[in-house]
């Protein structure tokens, strides 16, 4: 799994004339630059939250489907900590040092599963795959639920700058703990992250489970070939780069149809 630059040339989706943003964050008497503030406060805990709930929907789906493997390695579980320490440098190390240093979050796991397993049901192995995104899609759907529903509250309204990270903002009055601001960012960025997390894992390339979701739709034993053929490890590393490629011309279309879908007719 992985989570692109969304700081940069992910964030194009403007509305009227810019307005300035603030570059640093106070903390007490430290100044923190705004984008670490944000990717710590946000960006990574959304990662952590959405990775585990992608690897516990693989690791569910397996114990249905006949695979125990990732169940008896307590994977089947929305707590962060059985997916860490069986990946603990995608879960952790590299997302937070892409944090602390870029401003982004970037990171990736993995649910184990019995090989011959696969081998032997591989449309199976197929619906394991399908699971993980499928996580995605629930939590992108609860969050944009909320948003919406926010909205026609008013306790929420449309941002002069529309951003991966500020779908909306707080419209009540302002508190001093600014819980209606954390709330409507902390809910962008589940939504947002969601959505792309389930685009990026569901292209077609080894060894994102797009590629296995494939034999779905294939016969069993073209299915067992086609999962024989992706699990090699060449072609999964010109699968990471040809994606890696391939999904910031993707993200934008796709997170200007989330704004459309959240401000129709706008």
């Amino acid at each position: 799994m992985a989570v692109m630059n969304l700081r940069g040339e992910l964030c194009e989706m403007t509305h009227g004339a810019p307005r300035a943003v603030h570059s640093f964050t106070h903390l007490g008497d430290r100044i923190v630059p705004a984008p670490v503030f944000h990717a710590l406060v946000f960006w990574l805990p959304a990662f952590l939250f959405s990775t585990t709930v992608h690897e516990a929907a693989h690791a569910w789906a397996a114990l249905r489907l006949g695979d125990p493997t990732a169940y008896l390695a307590g994977q089947v579980s929305l707590s962060p900590w059985p997916h860490v320490r069986r990946s603990p440098i995608g879960m952790l190390v590299v997302p937070v040092i892409t944090s602390l240093t870029q401003g982004w979050t970037m990171g990736w796991a993995s649910a184990p599963y019995d090989a011959a397993w696969a081998d032997r049901h591989p449309r199976r192995a197929a619906l394991m795959a399908l699971a993980g995104p499928l996580g995605n899609l629930l939590l992108a759907a609860v969050a944009f639920a909320l948003l919406r529903a926010g909205l026609a509250l008013g306790v929420f309204e449309s941002p002069h700058v529309l951003s991966v990270q500020r779908l909306v903002v707080n419209a009540l009055p302002a508190d001093r703990m600014l819980a209606g601001d954390f709330v409507a960012e902390g809910l962008s960025v589940l939504l947002a992250l969601n959505v792309l997390l389930l685009a990026f894992n569901m292209l077609p390339f080894p060894p994102l489970d797009g590629a296995s979701v494939l034999a779905l739709a294939l016969p069993t034993g073209a299915a067992r070939s086609l999962r024989r053929a992706i699990a090699a490890p060449g072609l999964s590393v010109l699968g990471i780069v040809a994606a890696w490629q391939l999904f910031p011309a993707c993200a934008k279309p796709i997170l200007s149809m989330l704004a459309d879908l959240l401000y129709p007719g706008r």
